[in-house]
């Protein structure tokens, strides 16, 4: 995995916020390589193993509703390149037009889509563009150019590595949804309360950065899509009145 020279970064990402990341990345690069070879031989190898699964996803997902197998939507990743992430459709067609985040009982999410969303399978597809390349397994979840655009100068250091299948601020946040139900303005609600605190465990997964760190975020990703509940320390104001703390 490749860090660019400083002086090739997007202008928007050379400040003095983004210096201080950029730095301690500059001496990893051993586990960068590592990280790449690890993305490749474990996608591939998890890409042969779920194809079957792939195959039944694809027809139960067009026999439920209209529309394409996979969702497309434009994504940000390394250096603020964008592409269109790979993702097992789990709402009905256009759903993206409406607003970028998702709550329970989301009126979008499709009858087989509620059952694949909480298995995670629509992540799965992901693996394509961890080996394209776009994705790395560990990272940063790739936000939509809508919500890039709120970035703080700190946030844009998130940027300097490509976006990522699963993170701490996922496992911490994997009852995102749960959290905006209720609210008027969902995409408000994200920027000004979600996502400062994911940020908080990106930004702080950049500084720990190691190969081995990578390998522990994936088994902890394991455990939490089969149930296992952790606790996270960024203390959040508590959302739309819940008695529930926005991280668990």
């Amino acid at each position: 995995m490749k860090i660019l020279k400083w002086e090739q970064l997007p202008p928007e990402m050379q400040t003095e916020a983004v210096k201080r990341y950029y730095e301690i990345l500059q001496n990893k690069k051993g586990s960068l390589f590592l990280k790449r070879v690890f993305d490749l031989v474990a996608s591939i190898t998890a890409l042969i193993v779920f194809l079957p699964i792939f195959f039944v996803l694809a027809i139960i997902i067009k026999m439920d509703s209209p529309g394409p197998v996979f969702y497309r939507q434009e994504r940000v990743t390394q250096y603020g390149q964008r592409f269109r992430i790979h993702k097992f459709r789990t709402m009905v067609q256009n759903a993206d037009k409406g607003s970028q985040v998702t709550v329970n009982n989301d009126s979008r999410i499709t009858r087989v889509g509620k059952v694949i969303r909480a298995c995670r399978l629509d992540e799965t597809a992901q693996l394509l563009d961890v080996i394209k390349g776009s994705l790395t397994l560990v990272g940063t979840r790739p936000e939509s150019p809508h919500f890039v655009d709120a970035y703080t100068d700190e946030m844009m250091a998130t940027l300097l590595l490509p976006a990522g299948v699963t993170s701490l601020a996922s496992i911490y946040y994997k009852d995102e949804a749960r959290l905006l139900d209720g609210a008027e303005d969902t995409d408000k609600v994200y920027v000004e309360k979600i996502l400062p605190g994911k940020m908080y465990y990106n930004l702080k997964g950049i500084e720990k950065f190691s190969f081995w760190g990578d390998i522990r975020i994936l088994v902890m990703t394991v455990f939490a899509v089969l149930g296992k509940k952790y606790e996270g320390d960024y203390a959040e104001p508590v959302l739309n009145g819940s008695k529930e703390p926005a991280v668990r």
